[in-house]
């Protein structure tokens, strides 16, 4: 089964086209809202050069779980 998402108000206008794929292995300013700069600290502070960098980052995923389980236990 095919699945279609719109991630437009995620991505820069570059990426809005490309396949998941290409996103995943994009450098992180490739999402709306983070900067050339922003990616650098990214890069300076945590090694993550990429979209997925950022999205398998340990203390990016477990901050992510700490805020599920909040919204899990409401």
């Amino acid at each position: 089964m095919a699945i279609t998402v719109n991630l437009d108000s995620l991505l820069d206008k570059a990426y809005e086209d490309k396949p998941l794929t290409e996103i995943l292995d994009a450098p992180v300013d490739a999402l709306q809202g983070v900067s050339a700069g922003d990616a650098e600290k990214l890069k300076a502070a945590f090694n993550i050069k990429t979209v997925r960098d950022l999205g398998t980052n340990k203390y990016f995923r477990a901050a992510v779980t700490l805020l599920d389980l909040e919204t899990t236990a409401r």
